[in-house]
């Protein structure tokens, strides 16, 4: 159908209140599946963030119940209930109706906040089949309703009492969302990490849905202490947490940090408690001036003679740290808001580490002189670093190209965006990948045997293991402090396993290297777990058709189907070498066909605490996580993915 040529002001439309909320939600939270249905309830405990953040509230409530409805309740000051002079009607019905209306534009009202900066509330009520509010302010109770954004009933006054604060409770709307179940593990990541950067604040979940009866109160007075001994758990430290707090030119910061045994650097940083995933400002003022002061203080000790400094890698190696900053008007880059951008923000991180640290090394020689000397230690593995991103680079003809010879299958496209790298366990299964492949845009890696556990390994370590430099010189961008996402091959990486506990395993492996030694991958969205179904049902007698079941559940369902006519023939494929490839494209690799689930991070601290108890030394710890987390399924299949899943968006969930 071809366009009109008439193109007038009659063709303008005008989405007036919450409509747009409701036409183009994805602006808003970001999608319409699991995440953005999370994300509700993360906006409106943002508002009792807010409360706490201003002194007012010490106890936040959250609780679910069938059919996907959620209450959030505080003891904060209560919503204004008085009428608002330029809208004409009550505060309270402003704060849930309108876009950009709240208390978070005045300085005088919050110092700091977090949230969608006056959006929350009202998108929350526009995305909802009911919202109901209950405010205890003053004395008195207030009650309103809104269905789909629209006011339902007044402002209602329903006598005195005695409570301070305010109740939400909705129901998240089935016509826009892919699925309203909550995730309880998923709620209580973010209501820990809350509870951990605010001190004092107690948060209770409670899960009232009748297949899962359930509650976690989360309290720490230690704060980000606290929080970092949570991230250390089942790592060897080298020293006490070091902890101080500061302000400048209003700019609160907080920080933590502590040395461990092992390799791993993680720097968990948040802004008016927003978990900074990408980084900002704040994070490049910390290594700026971790890096410079520790190199001054090896120099002036006589610890470090030579001409280069430690890089800041080497500095950091086996370093864990919390950084919590809170400063009004806080800018962040891009729409999902997890890179912060106020300059002002890294001059006064920058003066406050250099100040405390500074004082921290003087007073403790010894801690300073073990942390120096493992950086030291790293500065060899790094140059070898340099050298094999060097190598990869000019390996795409030479040193990387004849090292990948026939190992790597590559495709014929020429742009990055457009590839994807499967990597393939097992040379049965490669060999099927490769067959089924489309030759234009997908290429394959088969892994022999599984990955290197790099969590407990050096970088070194990491470079001389044959499989992982596979993978890094397929995808040809360098790796640990070297890794730049833009000289990536590939749009797409794609790790396709068997649908047992070794493929979970090889699965598990292959994320920790990721989120190692590659993050910008994971935190960019090109990491995505391929789904190979676990049977095919042949039906029929003389016309024979297949069908594939990737659960017991979908298998079942099939089975039962009243369409099917003679004895079912079905195959449990215990391996993907023994899918066909025409089986294994129709299911698994045509993009117009498959399902691909992408790794993300929406947690930060979760995965890190995940991946540190999984992947670590300590077996104890290990155990007991599996214990309480893991579900074992068909031939007790061991599922121990720890990043967060997502297909939210069309695109996604079917290619």
């Amino acid at each position: 159908m071809e366009a009109s040529t008439n193109y007038t002001a009659s063709d303008i439309t005008i989405l007036e209140g919450l409509e747009a909320v409701r036409k183009r939600p994805g602006m808003y939270i970001g999608s319409t599946g699991s995440r953005g249905l999370h994300h509700l309830v993360y906006e409106i405990v943002d508002n009792c963030i807010d409360e706490a953040l201003a002194g007012y509230c010490k106890n936040i409530d959250i609780r679910f119940d069938d059919g996907g409805v959620v209450t959030v309740r505080d003891d904060g000051r209560g919503i204004p209930v008085d009428k608002h002079k330029q809208a004409g009607v009550s505060a309270a019905t402003v704060v849930f109706t309108v876009l950009h209306a709240g208390a978070k534009f005045d300085s005088s009202t919050y110092k700091v906040s977090g949230g969608l900066h006056g959006v929350g509330a009202s998108v929350v009520n526009a995305l909802s089949e009911y919202l109901e509010v209950e405010i205890w302010r003053e004395g008195s109770t207030w009650t309103q309703r809104f269905e789909r954004g629209k006011v339902i009933t007044n402002l209602e006054n329903q006598g005195p009492t005695r409570r301070q604060g305010t109740k939400i409770r909705f129901l998240p709307d089935g016509e826009i969302f892919a699925t309203i179940s909550f995730n309880f593990e998923t709620i209580c990541n973010r209501m820990r990490e809350l509870a951990f950067l605010n001190a004092g604040l107690q948060i209770t979940v409670n899960d009232n849905r009748s297949d899962s009866k359930q509650q976690e109160i989360y309290r720490y007075e230690g704060g980000i202490a606290a929080f970092l001994a949570y991230l250390n758990e089942s790592r060897t430290v080298l020293h006490e947490p070091v902890l101080f707090r500061d302000t400048v030119d209003d700019i609160e910061i907080d920080c933590c940090f502590q040395y461990h045994s092992d390799y791993s650097e993680s720097v968990t940083s948040f802004v008016n408690c927003i978990n900074t995933l990408e980084g900002g400002m704040h994070e490049t003022g910390f290594r700026s001036a971790h890096t410079r002061v520790m190199n001054e203080y090896a120099r002036r000790l006589q610890l470090w003679k030579k001409k280069d400094n430690l890089s800041g890698e080497d500095l950091r190696e086996g370093l864990t740290a919390v950084l919590n900053v809170r400063l009004r008007d806080a800018q962040f880059e891009g729409q999902t808001k997890t890179k912060l951008g106020n300059p002002e923000a890294r001059t006064a991180v920058e003066q406050v580490v250099a100040k405390h640290l500074n004082i921290f090394l003087e007073e403790n020689p010894d801690i300073a002189k073990l942390i120096l000397q493992k950086a030291m230690h790293a500065h060899g593995a790094r140059k070898a670093a340099r050298k094999a991103r060097n190598a990869v680079r000019q390996g795409q003809k030479t040193a990387g190209r004849s090292s990948l010879e026939g190992k790597l299958t590559r495709c014929s496209a020429r742009d990055p965006m457009v590839r994807e790298l499967f990597i393939v366990e097992g040379d049965s299964a490669g060999g099927s990948a490769k067959q089924a492949r489309d030759r234009k845009t997908q290429a394959i890696l088969p892994l022999r045997g599984k990955p290197l556990n790099t969590e407990r390994a050096s970088l070194a370590k990491v470079l001389n293991n044959k499989e992982i430099m596979a993978v890094v010189q397929a995808i040809g961008a360098g790796v640990g402090g070297e890794f730049n996402l833009e000289d990536a091959q590939y749009g797409r990486i794609v790790i396709l396993a068997d649908a047992d506990d070794d493929g979970a395993h090889i699965r598990c492996l292959l994320m920790t290297f990721f989120y190692r030694f590659m993050r910008d991958l994971v935190t960019n969205g090109r990491i995505y777990i391929a789904q190979p179904p676990l049977y095919r049902i042949t039906t029929g007698i003389k016309n024979q058709k297949d069908h594939y079941a990737w659960t017991d559940d979908e298998l079942q369902t099939i089975l039962k189907s009243k369409k099917l006519k003679g004895k079912p023939i079905v195959q449990r494929f215990k391996g993907l070498g023994e899918m066909a490839s025409t089986q294994l494209w129709e299911t698994t690799m045509n993009p117009t066909s498959r399902t691909l689930v992408r790794m993300t991070i929406d947690d930060a601290a979760a995965v890190e605490h995940y991946v540190t108890v999984l992947m670590g030394d300590s077996s104890e710890a290990r155990r007991e996580w599996i214990t309480e987390h893991v579900e074992f399924g068909y031939e007790d299949e061991v599922v121990l993915d720890t990043f967060g899943q997502s297909n939210d968006d069309q695109e996604e969930a079917t290619s």
